[in-house]
């Protein structure tokens, strides 16, 4: 049996097309915020040396505190975009499990009104059903994962820079 993805999307309506469309937004999301990342990585001992003059200008009132919350700011630019990503793994299981009760819906409109002569009617419906749950999880499961991942770097650029920058104070 060959897989024809192209009529699973047609076959998967609206709700396919919602979870492509939140798809492509996530990826090329995620993908940009791996390239920021990759590229302020190299410009990390410019960030620490911007903080320390931050410390010395700032030493009356120098407190432990203040520099984590200006690493802090600088890390929270980094993460400017990812609740979109969180967003999408959030809602496109419940999407899917949209699609899901209208399949159902539709599979019992159809035996009400053709009763259960023919089971390709039924089969129609928990067709589109199924086909709008896998869906939902093909798009949310890459997205969690990309997600943590993607916090999991910045974490750990963000505990990196504090300990650089509490060395050299």
């Amino acid at each position: 049996m060959e897989i024809d993805l192209i009529s699973y999307i047609q076959r998967g309506g609206i709700i396919v097309y919602i979870l492509i469309f939140l798809n492509i937004i996530g990826f090329t999301i995620m993908f940009w915020k791996l390239v920021v990342i990759t590229l302020s990585r190299s410009k990390r001992e410019k960030l620490v040396s911007e903080i320390i003059t931050f410390a010395k200008d700032n030493s009356q009132e120098f407190k432990k505190d203040s520099i984590e919350n200006f690493i802090n700011r600088k890390i929270r630019k980094l993460e400017f975009g990812l609740n979109t990503v969180k967003i999408i793994a959030s809602i496109a299981p419940l999407l899917g499990l949209l699609g899901t009760v209208v399949g159902v819906l539709n599979s019992f409109d159809s035996i009400t009104k053709s009763g259960l002569g023919d089971p390709s009617i039924f089969s129609s419906g928990i067709s589109i059903a199924l086909i709008t749950t896998v869906a939902g999880l093909i798009v949310a499961i890459p997205h969690y994962v990309g997600y943590n991942y993607i916090v999991g770097i910045l974490d750990d650029i963000e505990l990196k820079i504090q300990k650089e920058v509490l060395k050299k104070i």
